[in-house]
């Protein structure tokens, strides 16, 4: 048998009632997000019964998706499915951080919900959004948006897919100027341009942040939406404040992963984005979407089986 990666979305993913069954069935998932709970009281109630205009509010969709994360590790690792190795996109790389070891649960939800808040009050500093650009290469892209002073591409997700981000008056043009050489936008639920320049603000004060937070030598390889790479112990600080205004990474650490024998990759959390992502980078090999207690117990049997 290949390996085993555990991968955690990142915004975008968010929808009213998510998390709940697995911490209704799972007694480990509802003892931590009962951890998250006690640290950011309502963040339950958004999951379950929040409205999707909450839910995308950056200061609400983070926490509340980390918390969904990390009940589904939990409850994984409860039935004996363990990770070989951990990956997250954005905002689910603390979750990543958190299972392997590196950062205590608490740790890791406390410095999701700065992380939100920095993230947030840099967006509302300015008007930004992003939108994912398909069916273009990614020198293509880089390309196009080279001409704009306020358009970045910033997360290179699979072939033929990379998010950009900037003014939302520039990155109106520069959608026209995509579908003109063939392209298509598609607008994200994400209300900033997160991880470009425009978030400079918020990685300083989210390194600031960290210099009070206890990080360990990670016990399995984690990876680094900065590099792509794995974490090197020494700097696990630095380019977790660094990917908040830098490209995600995230096909680069796919393919490593891969590389490195990973053959089977769970999802866990919010939607199917990663699964997707994963597949089109290589359709070799098997993934599994982690929400729901039903998606739970059929990974764990497809994995046991194996």
């Amino acid at each position: 048998m290949g390996k085993i990666a555990f991968v955690f979305p990142g915004q975008g993913a968010q929808h009213p009632g998510m998390g709940q069954s697995l911490y209704e069935t799972y007694p480990a998932a509802k003892a931590v997000m009962d951890r998250c709970e006690a640290i950011r009281p309502g963040t339950l109630e958004q999951c379950f019964s929040g409205t999707l205009e909450a839910l995308t509010e950056t200061v609400n969709t983070q926490p509340c998706m980390l918390a969904v994360e990390l009940g589904a590790a939990a409850a994984l690792e409860e039935m004996g499915v363990k990770a070989d190795f951990a990956a997250g996109f954005s905002l689910g790389e603390i979750a990543a951080l958190a299972c392997a070891g590196a950062a205590s649960v608490e740790d890791a939800f406390t410095l999701v919900c700065r992380r939100a808040e920095l993230m947030q009050k840099a967006a509302e500093a300015v008007d930004s959004a992003m939108a994912a650009v398909l069916k273009l290469p990614n020198e293509q892209v880089e390309a196009l948006s080279a001409s704009y002073e306020h358009v970045w591409p910033v997360n290179y997700n699979c072939p033929g897919q990379v998010t950009v981000a900037g003014f939302a008056d520039e990155l109106k043009a520069f959608l026209a100027d995509v579908k003109a050489a063939g392209g298509r936008g598609v607008p994200l639920k994400v209300r900033g341009g997160f991880h470009s320049p425009l978030m400079e603000p918020a990685a300083r004060g989210l390194s600031q942040v960290l210099e009070g937070v206890s990080l360990t030598a990670p016990r399995i390889p984690l990876y680094s939406n900065f590099t792509g790479l794995p974490y090197e112990a020494v700097s696990l600080k630095e380019n977790l404040a660094s990917q908040v205004s830098h490209p995600v990474r995230w096909e680069a650490a796919v393919r490593h992963m891969i590389a490195q024998g990973a053959d089977t990759f769970l999802e866990l959390g919010s939607g199917k984005t990663l699964s997707g992502l994963i597949g089109r980078i290589d359709s070799g090999v098997r993934t599994f979407p982690v929400e729901t207690a039903e998606e739970l117990a059929q990974a764990a049997k497809e994995v046991r089986a194996c």
